[in-house]
């Protein structure tokens, strides 16, 4: 169980069923919890981990419960869009439980404003608190129905959710006119690299790969293309449904505040993977990643064709076996 939740539940606090828990990732323990709980988790990898577990696990949070649990993730608009829903959908008591660097103290503050709270219980470094559910006390926290940036549709928490992420611009100028007739992007975010390569005629079919179930929410409203598929999944572990000529991607370098080269890595394995005998990648990545060792050992071909002192970009050719 997590430390402060096991805190709070010897202090007197009961959870009643249906039970939510919205936004656990696979350091919050959940295993002395009913498997009657539903478990709310967008983000792909984190979503099958609780199923694993034998929760009933979606991505977002469409039915009416009694009581919701809530993680706070660190961007600060989607931990408030997040209590907002919680308060929207059930009727009895809201638990929130964060860490200090994912804001929890600023979310304390600002929510003692609006209702009464009990506890909060300090531990490992965070704080969990709750309080009784209230529709009304939190409507100026939801997400925006149309949130948008240069014409794009985003959300509070996705990748550059406030702009055009500078590498993928990169990118998109860096790329081709001739490229192969099958493309996937993977981690293809809110679309920006998929809706920009769509313009370009010789694409016969291009699969978006993105973890994030709200960012391929907003994909599908960025690429309204009857040539684009639309796979919710981890880019790392993805089969392709068909031989593909051409990846492009910008590859994600953290899943918490550490940088994790592993996923980059990663994601040059399944491009690899995906491509045909002769097929080709298109990347972009922070000049101080060090993919250059697994490019050469997944490709036969490698070379940084454009950059600056910020990023590299590489086409790789000829996957290796």
């Amino acid at each position: 169980m997590s430390p402060r939740l096991d805190l709070a539940l010897n202090s007197g606090l009961t959870l009643s069923q249906p039970l939510v828990v919205i936004g656990p990732t696979p350091e919050e323990d959940l295993s002395a919890l009913s498997r009657e709980a539903q478990v709310i988790q967008p983000f792909k990898p984190f979503h099958d981990h609780f199923a694993s577990q034998g929760f009933a696990t979606k991505p977002v949070l469409d039915a009416a419960c009694s009581d919701a649990l809530v993680f706070l993730p660190r961007a600060k608009a989607l931990a408030r869009s997040l209590v907002q829903q919680a308060c929207s959908y059930a009727s009895g008591t809201i638990v929130v439980d964060g860490a200090k660097t994912n804001g929890v103290d600023s979310i304390l503050k600002d929510i003692r404003k609006r209702v009464a709270i009990e506890g909060p219980i300090s531990k490992a470094h965070g704080k969990i608190f709750w309080f009784q559910a209230d529709a009304d006390a939190f409507t100026d926290w939801a997400a925006p129905e149309n949130q948008s940036v240069d014409g794009y549709v985003t959300a509070p928490g996705v990748f550059s959710a406030d702009g055009i992420d500078p590498a993928s611009a990169l990118l998109a100028q860096s790329l081709p006119d001739k490229i192969g007739p099958r493309v996937a992007d993977l981690g293809a975010g809110w679309g920006y690299l998929s809706a920009g390569l769509l313009q370009n005629d010789r694409v016969k079919a291009l699969h978006l790969v993105e973890a994030d179930h709200a960012a391929l929410t907003c994909a599908q409203a960025n690429v309204p293309d009857t040539r684009a598929q639309f796979h919710w999944a981890d880019a790392v572990t993805w089969t392709a449904p068909e031989p593909i000529d051409t990846v492009i991607m910008n590859p994600p370098f953290h899943t918490s505040r550490s940088a994790d080269p592993a996923l980059g890595q990663g994601f040059i394995r399944s491009a690899a993977k995906n491509l045909t005998r002769n097929g080709t990648l298109w990347m972009v990545a922070n000049r101080h990643l060090p993919y250059e060792a697994t490019l050469a050992e997944s490709f036969a071909q490698v070379q940084e064709v454009a950059g600056d002192n910020r990023f590299k970009v590489f086409q790789a050719s000829r996957p290796r076996a």
